[in-house]
């Protein structure tokens, strides 16, 4: 605020009787300004501690994996065989981009297996 006021930068609301260039509205736009800020210290601590609410209940801040377990070693499988990446989706019923996140999250093809 004191950059904007050194270069005579003002600001006057048009629908509320806020007007920077007079004491009691710079007043009004500081107190303004201070609320907004205790609000988002407020919530900032809110998230802190839902988050470790969440995890002293097992629970972690992310989505479940779509593909796990028995379901990823037959697709790494059927990918080790030679099916295509297209195929691997229809028949498993997973999009592509999960498909390609979850075979970088675990290292396919391994670097013994990949071509030069």
């Amino acid at each position: 605020m004191t950059s904007l006021k050194e270069k005579q930068v003002a600001f006057r609301s048009l629908t509320e009787n806020l007007d920077t260039t007079t004491p009691s509205g710079e007043f009004l736009f500081q107190v303004f300004g201070a609320l907004a800020q205790y609000e988002r210290a407020l919530i900032q601590e809110r998230i802190v501690a839902g988050l470790a609410a969440a995890r002293k209940r097992g629970r972690v801040g992310c989505r479940p994996q779509a593909i796990i377990g028995g379901k990823l070693h037959a697709i790494i499988t059927a990918l080790d065989y030679g099916m295509s990446k297209a195929a691997v989706c229809r028949n498993f019923g997973v999009k592509r981009t999960t498909l390609i996140e979850t075979l970088a999250r675990v290292g396919w093809p391994a670097p013994s297996q990949q071509e030069g």
